[in-house]
This record gives structure tokens, C-alpha cells and sequence, in this order.
């Protein structure tokens, strides 16, 4: 702050032919200061002298009743000097708004109101879930600043204004059941705390459930702040009041997923009473899941006295999923979870597991975690999500094993917990993850659950070295990647329309007439996906523009309740706020998605894709009965888009 006060007071006494360079030096001072939470507090004190000074002097920034609030994002991210002057300019609108500084054109509650205008426009900042556009665009440095503003503008705002959009984000985040809920709980928690909910609107009817949800999931734990008093209450309760709770417990985590810690309380009661009878009720489990509770309880049993705790709470609808899906019945699932639990934790993967958990809990131990985290992931396979690092190919990966290999991903997450480390083969070779160099991480983000944490970055280096193996050979390396990463029921044929070797898009349309025959059912005999097809996919902006490359998983193809034929896919990122310009915007609810779907009309999903597995054999039957003009839809959407960063050749190839 030394260094502030110097550049500022030069600043001050700067001549004419100085001052651009004394301004350049001063805001090089208020960028530093703007990484911490505590310097942007001091910027905060300050800005009245810096505006008083003449900082936004001859700039964009001069005339506050003049600023647009949807350009902020934009300037936003083209960095720094640019956004070290946006920070400046909201942190001196903050201060209007609150009355610490006056502005003869601007009110107090006009710039109240432009502030809310900002957050509502910049959520991926406000709950610090960067796009994939930002994430490609904004250095790691220039995010944690915005981060921080925004932070800093919600600690110190009031909120109102933006409730609908809040009710909107917190929805389309739970329709896709994400295993990682603290951004969620955050946002609920923020709600609880800062926003007066009057019931009045459709939006505070919205955020109400979703705050009665986690601190109101019955009628009786509502009367209690304190869980211990919630826990009096259920040692004295009768058998009706507790068959009661269990079914309100039941319903309220089925509307979105979420779960109370009070829930935890409830079922760890009813296992301490051996009330074995009102479990399902409190799962709210289904004919199937109740058979599988009967079938399987004393092993179950032992895994919720184990795993579940107030502060471990969201595996409860881990275990509820893992019932109605059989998943208990199958030997080499149930092996694997008694294995787990008897493991001894290597140190590194223990302070990598406690490093993801924000609000540890003395009692809760990193295997407990850990294990909260396997059966959420194997109960939710598609909520399984990472967008902070560019491993999709990781997450893509234990979203599969989730589903189709459970056991097998049970021995990975044990292998990595008590090694510390994971071997694949690969083509004759033995690739050890920790004998290997860096893969494509370089930070590691710790905002996700326990076992990814422990997978991720092994995974990536072994997926980083499959491709430098595979590399240079004249084709997508992904051919002989995708089976050896995944498991053998990866398709043997393999289309990818780039050419690696001349940066060139190749026989575009004999390309899509692969896709269409092997995965659309109007033109491929109706035939389903069995498996996940690994895709990957151009990511584009808003505007069209080529990002880069992205990995997704095909996961079932057929018509919406509308009737418009959809590619269903995983998403390894999770957003639910993507644009992907030419009015290309996935879908994560209210088009027949699953829980964990996101969705595109079908020519719109193929006018991204770049790669695919399929059957070779089976293609050749259909390959001619795709209509030309449903090729032209596409590659005119390509063209017009990412197609516009290549070179296209339009000879046909030999697929």
C-alpha cells in the first residue's frame, strides 16, 4: 500500500507530458492490490481521492451516468489496463450507491441500480463459474481479480434487484444434479442471508423452496436453528412423528437434489433405532430401490453409519440413486465398496481430499469423504463435472466408469487413494501416471468432489502421454486414445473431417453422412447409442468465432416431448449458460433432458462435431439414405462458424 500512496501522490504531481506515464504506474499499483480481498477493500477507501484526482479524466470511464452496464463483461476480460479501470469505475458506483461518495448526476439508488444491471449480467462472476469462453480468454491472474470485485460488490450490495435472475440460475444448476453442490448451497446461503424474500413474486416463491430445502426440509426442523436441538427432538419423537419426518426429508431432497444436514441426522437416527422400516420413506425410494434396501440392508447399513454425517450430507442421494439402480446387487460393486473402507489413505491423496472440503468437520475424516464422493458419483454419473482445468477428458472418463464400469472405477479411485498414483497399458506399453511429466494441468482447480481430485490429474497425464504416443501418425491420435482410456466398447471406427497434418477441414459432408448413419434414428434404422460416444466437439463464442476443442459424451439420440429430433450429451463442464452463437444454445431442461443432459436439435450438435467413434461395419447399410439437404443445414452452420479458421477440401475421402 506504500507503493500505492507513492504512485498516487506522483500521479498528483504529475505535468502534462508526465501524467500518462504516472497513470500507467499508479493503476499497475491498483491492479496488484486488486488480487486480495483486503487491498480491495483499501481500493474502496480510496477511490474517492483517485476519482477526486482525475484518474478517469479523458477516458471511456469520466461520466458515470454514462456507462452501460451490459459492456462491463466485455471490458472486463480484454484485461489489464482495461480492467484494472472497470474495477475502479464499479468499486467508485459501490460507493455511490451507498452514499460514501456523491455525484452531482448520479443518485443513489440510479447507481444501486446500474450495480445490479452489472451482477445480473456477469453471474459466471458473481458465483465464480466461469464459461469455457472466459476460462479461454482470461488469464488465471485476470480471473481471480474479477473474482474477487465481484465478491467484494456482493459483500457489500443489496440483492433484491436480481432475484429472478438468481432463481433462475439456481434452477437450471439443480436440474442437472451436479455431484459438486457447495456453488448451489453458496448461492442459497447468500440467498437466506441477504435477500428479503416477501413471497410476493414468482421468483421469491423460487428461492423460498430452495432456502427451505436446506434449512427447513421438514415442517419440525424448521423450528430448529441448532441441529443438536432438531436431534432432541428426534430422540423423543414417536414412531409417527418420525415416519413423518422421513417422508418430508424424502420428498424435499427429491425436488432438486439437494440435501439438509438435518437429513443426515434423521437417517443416522433411524440406523442408530434400527428403524429399518421408515429408511426408504426418508430415501424416498422407489419399488425397486425399496427391494434393494430389503435385499441389501445390513451391508447398507454399515456404509451410511460409516460415510453419512451432517457435514458428508449429499451422499444421501448418492445412496438413494445407487438403490433404485441396482447397483448393491452386483457383486463386484458391493466388493469394491468393502474394500474401500478399509484402505489406508496415502498422504498426498489425504491433503488433496481435505483441500477440496471448504468447511471440514473434526469428526469427518478424508476416507469419509472420499467415500461420500465414490457413491455420489456412482449414484449420479452424469453430475459428475469439472470446468475449471482443461481435463474433459478426465471427467468424461469417470462419468463412463460410473455407468458402465463401476467396479473398475471403484479400483482406480483405491489404487489413487493409496498409491497416490494409476497405471494404464497402452499399446504394449505400461504408462504410470506418477513416472510421467506434466500433463495439460497446471493448476489443479480443488472446487470439485474428492474423487476427482484424486483421479484428475493422474488421468490427465496418462491421457497427455497416450497422445504424444499416438501422435504422428497422419490422423486424430483420439483413434487409438479414446478405447485404450476408456474400455473396449468404444467403436472401432474412427471419423474425424480435420486433417491434423494440413490444418484443413476434409470431405465435410462424407463426414456427417457417417454421423447422421450411425447415431440419428430416421436415418440409421432406428437404431440407439448402447454406449457413450465419445465425441469431440469445436467449442465456439457467442458470435461464432472458433475457441477450441472440447470433449463430450454422445449419450442417446430421439425426439424431444416437442418432437424435434436431439442429440442428448454429456457435458463435462456443466453450464448452463452457454451460447455457442448462430443461436446455438445447449438446453439442460424442458427439451426431455435427464438429470445431467445437456441437448441440441441434432443438426445443431453435428455442426459442432469434429470426431466420433462408430460401427464400421454396420454404417455402410445407411450411409446413402441421409438427404443432401440435411447436409447442407450443417455445413452451412459450420462454415459459417469455427469452419471459418480452416481451409476445407472437399475431395471425397476413404472413411
Amino acid at each position: 500500500m506504500d507503493n500505492f500512496q507513492r504512485s498516487y501522490e506522483e500521479f498528483l504531481e504529475a505535468t502534462e507530458l508526465t501524467r500518462s506515464e504516472k497513470a500507467t504506474k499508479l493503476m499497475s499499483q491498483v491492479d496488484i492490490l486488486s488480487l486480495t480481498f483486503e487491498g480491495m477493500e483499501y481500493l474502496y477507501s480510496q477511490v474517492g481521492k483517485l476519482e477526486k484526482a482525475g484518474i478517469f479524466k479523458g477516458s471511456s470511464w469520466n461520466d458515470p451516468e454514462k456507462l452501460v452496464a451490459t459492456l462491463v463483461k466485455g471490458t472486463l476480460k480484454s484485461g489489464h489496463p482495461n480492467s484494472t479501470i472497470e474495477l475502479l469505475s464499479e468499486l467508485r458506483l459501490l460507493a455511490y450507491a451507498r452514499g460514501d461518495l456523491k455525484s452531482r448526476k448520479l443518485s443513489r439508488s440510479e447507481a444501486a441500480t446500474f450495480l445490479e444491471e452489472v451482477l445480473v449480467h456477469n453471474l459466471e462472476f458473481v458465483f465464480q463459474e466461469a464459461t469455457e469462453e472466459t476460462r479461454l480468454k482470461m488469464s488465471e491472474r485476470e480471473l481471480k481479480k474479477v473474482n474477487l470485485l465481484f465478491k467484494f460488490l456482493l459483500t457489500n450490495s443489496r440483492l433484491e434487484g436480481i432475484k429472478e435472475k438468481l432463481a433462475e440460475e439456481v434452477t437450471i444448476v439443480c436440474e442437472q444434479r451436479p455431484v459438486v453442490t457447495r456453488p448451489t448451497r453458496n448461492i442459497i446461503q447468500l440467498v437466506k442471508d441477504k435477500v428479503d424474500l416477501d413471497g410476493q413474486s414468482e421468483s421469491d416463491r423460487i428461492l423460498q423452496m430452495y432456502v427451505d430445502e436446506l434449512f427447513a426440509p421438514s415442517a419440525k426442523a424448521g423450528q430448529y436453528i441448532e441441529l443438536e436441538q432438531y436431534e432432541v427432538f428426534l430422540s423423543n419423537a414417536s414412531a409417527e412423528e418420525l415416519m413423518k419426518e422421513a417422508e418430508e426429508m424424502g420428498q424435499s431432497m427429491r425436488a432438486h437434489g439437494l440435501v439438509s444436514h438435518y437429513h443426515a441426522s434423521l437417517l443416522l437416527h433411524l440406523i442408530a433405532k434400527e428403524q429399518d422400516d421408515l429408511v426408504p420413506a426418508a430415501f424416498r425410494l422407489s419399488d425397486t430401490g425399496e427391494a434393494e434396501w430389503h435385499r441389501h440392508k445390513k451391508f447398507v447399513r454399515k456404509l451410511i453409519r460409516e460415510v453419512v454425517h451432517p457435514s458428508n450430507a449429499q451422499c444421501i442421494y448418492g445412496f438413494a440413486k445407487l438403490l433404485e439402480k441396482g447397483m448393491f446387487s452386483r457383486q463386484a460393486v458391493r466388493a469394491g465398496l468393502d474394500n474401500i473402507r478399509r484402505i489406508r489413505l496415502h498422504n498426498k491423496a489425504e491433503e488433496a481430499i481435505l483441500q477440496s472440503i471448504v468447511h471440514q468437520h473434526p469428526d469427518v475424516k478424508a476416507l469419509q469423504y472420499l467415500m461420500g464422493a465414490l457413491i455420489r458419483i456412482l449414484g449420479q454419473p452424469l453430475g459428475v463435472g469439472q470446468g475449471n482445468n482443461p481435463t474433459c477428458q478426465s471427467a468424461r472418463g469417470i462419468s463412463m466408469w460410473s455407468q458402465h464400469a463401476p467396479a473398475k472405477l471403484i479400483n482406480l479411485v483405491i489404487t489413487a487413494a493409496t498409491q497416490n498414483s494409476l497405471v494404464f497399458r497402452f499399446e504394449g506399453f505400461e504408462l504410470e501416471s506418477s513416472l510421467l511429466g506434466k500433463g495439460l494441468v497446471n493448476n489443479l482447480d480443488y472446487n470439485l468432489d474428492a474423487v476427482s481430485v484424486i483421479l484428475v490429474s493422474k488421468l490427465d497425464k496418462i491421457y497427455n502421454e497416450m497422445m504424444r504416443l499416438a501422435s504422428g501418425r497422419g490422423e486424430d491420435p483420439h483413434k487409438w486414445v479414446n478405447p485404450a482410456l476408456y474400455g473396449q466398447w468404444i467403436q472401432v471406427g474412427f471419423a474425424s473431417v480435420y486433417n491434423y497434418l494440413l490444418n484443413a477441414i476434409h470431405d465435410f459432408k462424407g463426414f456427417q453422412k457417417i454421423l447422421y448413419a450411425s447415431c440419428h434414428p430416421d436415418y440409421n434404422g432406428g437404431s440407439r447409442l448402447v454406449y457413450p460416444n465419445p465425441v469431440g466437439i469445436y467449442i465456439t463464442s457467442s458470435r461464432g468465432d472458433m475457441l477450441g476443442f472440447h470433449a463430450v459424451s454422445l449419450l442417446r439420440v430421439r425426439r424431444d416431448p416437442q418432437g424435434e429430433m436431439r442429440a442428448y450429451f454429456l457435458n463435462p463442464n456443466n453450464e448452463g449458460r452457454q451460447d455457442w452463437g448462430q443461436g446455438i444454445k445447449p438446453s439442460v431442461y424442458e427439451h426431455g433432458e435427464k438429470h445431467g443432459e445437456s441437448s441440441l436439435p441434432f443438426h445443431q450438435f453435428a455442426a459442432r462435431v469434429y470426431a466420433f467413434h462408430y460401427n464400421s461395419l454396420e454404417v455402410k447399410n445407411w450411409i446413402d439414405k441421409v438427404p443432401a439437404r440435411e447436409l447442407s443445414k450443417v455445413e452451412k452452420l459450420a462454415r459459417e462458424s469455427w469452419g471459418r479458421a480452416y481451409v476445407w477440401n472437399e475431395i471425397p475421402k476413404q472413411w
